[in-house]
């Protein structure tokens, strides 16, 4: 441990005592960094913990210098996890279409890099209400569902009336104009009269897998 206090050259200032108080490591958000302060970031992070290294938003140029695996769909470069099965239990992320794709993934990746098990169903919308149907018996067996729904945003409620679990709803910025970037299908989630849904920022799989994980160490 070094004495600074994370200090990074005048650009960063790590919180590297985040797990011991909250049991969350410190995660970083690459969008509006160079690709060189990503890497001096994972590397001080590597260097100083033993916590899981995680990067979100990143880009191929910030990957191509930061170590690690990168997932170019969820834009995450994992460059320390824990293993699976360090947290209990496992979540299921679902979208309501392909598109949703890319908020599924940043979930995904985070919680692989927390070491929480995790599997992705997509493209189980309501304009194929029967594919979500036929999905209900395999999610029941999770701790947690995300669901990751733009346009209007009703998958997370429709879910939430058929599912026992803590049903995690993502707005995404995915529809035509009056969607609103994301905002309708936000609006629509906050809405829901299904009980036991909790909704996160727009786009925010990040945020999801997070709640998702206290959710699960809360049990």
């Amino acid at each position: 441990m070094t004495g600074d206090g994370g200090v990074l050259r005048g650009f960063a200032r790590l919180d590297i005592h985040r797990s011991a108080r909250t049991g969350e490591p410190e995660v970083v958000f690459g969008e509006g960094k160079t690709p060189d302060q990503v890497a001096s970031i994972v590397s001080r992070l590597l260097a100083d913990t033993e916590d899981p290294v995680l990067v979100t938003r990143a880009t191929p140029q910030q990957a191509a210098v930061t170590p690690g695996v990168y997932d170019p769909v969820g834009r995450t470069i994992i460059s320390r996890a824990r293993k699976t099965g360090a947290i209990a239990g496992s979540v299921a992320i679902v979208t309501a279409g392909t598109s949703d794709l890319p908020v599924a993934r940043e979930a995904a990746g985070t919680l692989d890099a927390l070491g929480m098990a995790q599997s992705v169903t997509p493209d189980i919308g309501v304009a194929g209400l029967h594919r979500a149907l036929e999905a209900v018996p395999t999610l029941e067996a999770a701790s947690a569902c995300i669901v990751v729904a733009g346009m209007d945003g009703a998958l997370p409620s429709v879910l939430a009336g058929l599912l026992p679990l803590p049903i995690i709803a993502v707005p995404t910025s995915v529809g035509y104009g009056a969607a609103f970037e994301g905002l309708a299908a936000l609006l629509a989630m906050m809405a829901s009269c299904a009980p036991g849904v909790a909704v996160v920022n727009i786009d925010s799989g990040f945020g999801a897998a997070m709640h998702a994980m206290r959710i699960a160490n809360a049990q």
